[in-house]
Formats: C-alpha cells, structure tokens, sequence
C-alpha cells in the first residue's frame, strides 16, 4: 500500500473515531493525558498494521479492539500499578472526611501509602480496579483474566487484609 493511502486511511481513521476513543479510553482510565496517550498508541498501531488489516470488522471495532488492549497494558504494567494503586487508594480513603479529617490524613498519608504497599499485589490489582477505575466485577475480571468469583474474593480479602494492618500498625 502506497504512503498516500497509508496516510489518508489513519486521517480517515483519525477523523470519525478519535473522539470516540478518547471517550472510551477516558472512561477506562480516568485520565485525561493517559486517555490521549493510548489513543495516541492506537493511531499508531493502526497506521503500523494497516496492511494487516483484513476488513473481516469495521474499522471501529478494530481501534477499540487496539485501545482496549492498551488500557490493559496500561493496568498491567509493574509502574502503573505501583504509582497508581497508592495514590488512588489514598484519593477514595479521604473522599468522604470532613477537612480537619482530610488535613490530619495528608499528615499521615505516606505512612498510608507504605501499609497499601504491604498487600500482596494481586489484592492491590483488584482494589484499584474496582474501586478507582470504577470497573464492574465483570470487568475487573476480564482485566486480570479471572473469574468473578475471584475477583469478589479478592476484594474480600484485601479489605480485611489493609484493615489487619491498620490495627496491626496501631496496636490494635
């Protein structure tokens, strides 16, 4: 395919569906410059794979099938889920305090951080997706490649688990 088509196909592409995809991938991950970022990824590998392309979907579905697989990169990388998890476990812990609350917890926020950091990994995975990136049960699942089931005893269990270190951590 000559680089005149290659370049009119992406800015096809670009044109009916970047929107849509912001708005897809935005709603995944919460971010307005990380949904830019993806989105950006996924004009990229389209404009890489366009070749490859064998029309057997739309080209929708194609680039949300690309964007999703992103968003998964994205919640699977050992960086993401290291910054992200503690910072947002933090966001929801205070969400609902008043602000002598809130004030009293950002004195207290690293020492916060470092007992979410002791659960074991794949209790952090679940909690953040679940409770930060809002995804349903079902979804969670799908993220990590496990059953529903799983997923709810997983909650379960890094619930009771970050309270266990919280009286652990206060001599409870």
């Amino acid at each position: 395919m000559e680089i005149q088509e290659r370049d009119r196909l992406l800015t096809e592409a670009m044109d009916i569906h970047g929107d849509y995809l912001l708005r897809v991938v935005y709603a995944i991950v919460k971010e307005r410059a990380k949904a830019e970022d993806i989105v950006q990824e996924v004009f990229i590998q389209y404009y890489i794979h366009i070749d490859k392309f064998e029309h057997r979907s739309s080209v929708k579905t194609y680039l949300y099938r690309i964007a999703i697989n992103q968003c998964h990169n994205l919640f699977k990388s050992w960086h993401y889920r290291k910054l992200e998890l503690s910072h947002q476990v933090v966001q929801i812990l205070v969400s609902f305090q008043n602000t002598e609350e809130q004030v009293i917890h950002e004195e207290s926020s690293e020492e916060l951080k470092r007992l979410i950091e002791r659960l074991p990994l794949k209790y952090k995975e679940v909690i953040w997706l679940y409770y930060y990136a809002e995804l349903t049960v079902l979804e969670v699942g799908d993220v990590l490649g496990c059953s529903v089931n799983t997923v709810k005893t997983r909650l379960t269990r890094g619930r009771r688990l970050l309270k266990g270190i919280l009286k652990e951590e206060n001599g409870g």
